[in-house]
């Protein structure tokens, strides 16, 4: 027993390599993980102090065990099941399959990342592009909404500015936590959008084992109190126009909804700007039949490089306005009470209005639409005159008059549609530019169902 043993000297590093290894997994990494757990729970203790709707256990519970509680739910078995049943395949490969779905699906939210990373960079990108305005804000109703029940935003669907905006005016309420479609699986933003809270959904998959692990989540996600935010629209307005909504995320959230366990609570939101980002992409994908967009890294990097180099010199002017309304919430709860043939759609019926009337109306969205509707060259005055006009009429929409000031606001719908080459002036008049109709379109779309 006190013999001695020669080794070589790489098979006693190796020997020491392991039991290290085994020293820090069992002593030293349950510290460390222990010890920023009880950091993080004091942080989040901090935060919920001061959020309108703090954050629910089941946003921190840790992403390993909510990928295993989702996986074992009695429906996502069966589901696997019969998956396998159907492809001829194993049980235990269509079981790795669904667990492929819950990783991809299950965020691992950060609340250091969301309110000392996104909510910063949010604002700064907000207010760095636009004059970001709160158009419409039913505080009354949004105050009332109960506690404990899950609150969740809808929206219309105008620009990838939305979840930037959303997120910047919603920061001293809640973590929103976003249903995400296929263009945010890019690494390294993929793992960002995780630590954000949000989750990937690929919207047009007809896979019925992806489609059963989704709708699992969503409704332990609504069932345990999480905030969340989506698109009923299912994807960007490529008219500018408000799109009929799609029932597939309503309907996860409807199917087996108990209100005496928890009430859901939808919240109407709406979007406009004077300027869209990416429209130009938009009207390319609305030519090609909608399919697909075509935006090429160099020419996006480009974009923001021209903007830097322009504020670097002082050049740079801001797009115009942003705002976003939030209109009177919709209890589920008390949806329910009445008849429907069919309550997911009369739902999404019911918050497509919601969303429509709360549209903000624009300088540029306004001007566009007084010009295109014109059928000679408008002068100035006549231009602010319908102006005007609409704002008498439209009494009960939101309109946002920059600097409370008539003949202002029609000066900045015109000077950015002329700008951008969407309206020509010529004898002291302005007309569409033939070139550029669909563009003119575009923006008169986004309130086309106020003015009828």
């Amino acid at each position: 027993m006190t013999s001695t043993v020669e080794l070589p000297i790489w098979l006693f590093v190796l020997i020491l390599l392991f039991a290290a290894v085994t020293a820090a997994s069992h002593l030293l990494f349950p510290s460390v993980r222990w010890f920023f757990r009880r950091r993080m729970e004091r942080a989040v203790s901090r935060l919920n102090q001061r959020l309108e709707r703090p954050i629910e256990p089941f946003k921190l519970a840790r992403r390993h065990d909510m990928i295993q509680r989702l996986m074992y739910h009695p429906d996502v078995t069966q589901a696997i099941v019969e998956h396998a049943r159907k492809q001829g395949i194993p049980e235990n490969v269509a079981f790795e399959e669904a667990k492929r779905y819950a990783r991809e699906i299950v965020p691992s939210f950060s609340a250091s990342a969301y309110f000392g990373i996104a909510i910063r960079l949010a604002r700064f990108i907000s207010q760095s592009l636009y004059r970001v305005r709160l158009a419409y804000f039913d505080e009354i109703g949004l105050q009332n909404i109960p506690k404990d029940s899950t609150v969740v935003f809808v929206m219309n669907h105008r620009s990838n500015m939305d979840y930037v905006l959303v997120t910047y005016l919603a920061a001293e309420r809640s973590a929103l936590a976003y249903a995400v479609g296929e263009w945010a699986r890019v690494w390294p933003l993929s793992r960002l959008i995780k630590a954000m809270g949000a989750y990937f959904i690929r919207r047009t998959s007809r896979n019925a084992l992806y489609r059963k692990v989704l709708a699992r989540y969503v409704r332990l996600a609504t069932d345990g109190g999480v905030t969340q935010a989506m698109f009923p629209e299912g994807g960007l307005s490529l008219d500018g126009a408000p799109r009929e909504p799609k029932l597939g995320l309503l309907k996860y959230i409807t199917d087996g909804f108990n209100p005496d366990v928890r009430d859901v609570v939808f919240v109407p939101v709406a979007l406009n700007y004077d300027r869209v980002l990416e429209d130009r992409i938009l009207l390319e994908a609305l030519g090609r039949g909608g399919k697909g967009f075509r935006a090429k890294i160099s020419v996006i990097a480009g974009f923001f490089l021209k903007h830097i180099w322009l504020r670097i010199r002082g050049r740079y002017h801001k797009f115009g306005y942003a705002a976003v309304s939030f209109g009177h919430p919709l209890s589920l709860a008390e949806f329910n009470k009445s008849t429907h043939i069919d309550m997911t759609e009369d739902l999404a019926r019911e918050l497509k209005h919601r969303i429509e009337d709360v549209v903000p109306v624009l300088p540029v969205p306004m001007v566009a639409s007084i010009i295109e509707d014109a059928e000679t060259p408008i002068s100035r005055a006549a231009v602010e005159a319908r102006f005007a006009g609409w704002v008498v009429k439209l009494n009960d929409a939101h309109i946002h008059l920059p600097r409370d000031d008539l003949s202002y606001a029609t000066e900045v719908g015109l000077r950015m549609l002329i700008e951008r080459r969407m309206i020509i002036k010529k004898n002291g008049c302005f007309a569409p530019n033939p070139e550029q109709t669909e563009a003119l379109a575009f923006y008169a779309n986004s309130i086309r169902h106020l003015l009828k």
